[in-house]
């Protein structure tokens, strides 16, 4: 049997505000991702918050913490969906967070939210961001996967009690649960004895001011061990036109063995700003 194309999941997410693509990667993958981030989520605290959760664990840096989080942020079929559903509102899209949540036996129900309201941009006419979801542990309907309200996407939200039944994403290591920052979504409550653990990696418009500091989740020296493509969605390198630069230059200037005191200022523009720019100022040297 063919798996379902691009376009398809494509579809799906722009339908319904949500997609579950099963098995994208193996299972031995995602076992390796868990076990890369055991310390981690043993010494981690519990949340402070009611939302975030006071039985929940919550922590971020993936990238530094495992080669297979990087791995999955580069997912091929996630990463084409995300410049599609992104692309036509920004240059290049960027790395929103790359976080690790871990639901403990007794945590409520989380409040039903959208991602995207943490910027206060108009909304409706772009999409922010897109967030997929990989469960390091069985997702079921009684330890906290979560729940999303399909449709919310292309209809405003006034209050909870006009929302619909959510869809529980029933899943498994493997599968990756993807939803548009539009759509309305939570945890749901874990009513089990086990600990229901996950990671979301969200990539959002490059122009925005992402979730997670990435500068400080990944300084040079850390980041100069990626790949050029997994440091540019880490921040390393600019929005035309000029967005984001270091002294004048793209930061990826921060990852070579020698980085200049003083970087020579360069233009970082769209094809159709440097075109207007280098005709006006040939107007302009030449007297016309």
């Amino acid at each position: 049997m063919t798996a379902p194309s691009e376009a398809y999941w494509l579809d799906q997410l722009q339908e319904d505000g949500y997609c579950i693509i099963p098995q994208l990667v193996a299972e031995q993958q995602i076992a390796a991702l868990d076990a890369d981030l055991e310390a981690a989520f043993a010494q981690a605290p519990l949340g402070k918050g009611d939302f975030y959760g006071h039985r929940t664990k919550r922590f971020g840096s993936l990238l530094r913490r495992s080669q297979v989080a990087g791995d999955l942020v580069l997912q091929p079929l996630v990463l084409s969906l995300a410049r599609a559903i992104l692309g036509s509102a920004c240059d290049r899209i960027q790395l929103n967070v790359a976080q690790a949540i871990a639901i403990h036996p007794g945590e409520i129900e989380q409040f039903p939210h959208c991602d995207q309201d943490m910027w206060a941009g108009r909304k409706g006419d772009h999409e922010y961001l897109l967030n997929v979801i990989w469960p390091l542990t069985e997702f079921t309907r009684l330890n906290g996967a979560t729940r999303i309200y399909p449709g919310t996407h292309r209809k405003p939200v006034d209050n909870l009690e006009s929302l619909d039944d959510p869809i529980v994403a029933v899943c498994k290591p493997g599968d990756a649960i993807c939803f548009l920052g539009s759509t309305v979504h939570g945890a749901g409550p874990n009513q089990t004895e086990d600990v229901r653990r996950g990671v979301v990696i969200g990539y959002s418009l490059g122009w925005l001011k992402p979730y997670e500091n990435l500068w400080l989740a990944y300084p040079p020296a850390v980041a100069k061990e990626f790949s050029p493509e997994l440091a540019e969605l880490a921040g390393y390198v600019q929005h035309r036109p000029n967005l984001g630069n270091f002294e004048g230059q793209c930061p990826s200037v921060l990852l070579r063995d020698e980085v200049p005191e003083f970087p020579q200022a360069t233009d970082s523009l769209r094809p159709d700003q440097k075109e207007a720019v280098r005709e006006f100022a040939e107007t302009r040297r030449s007297g016309r």
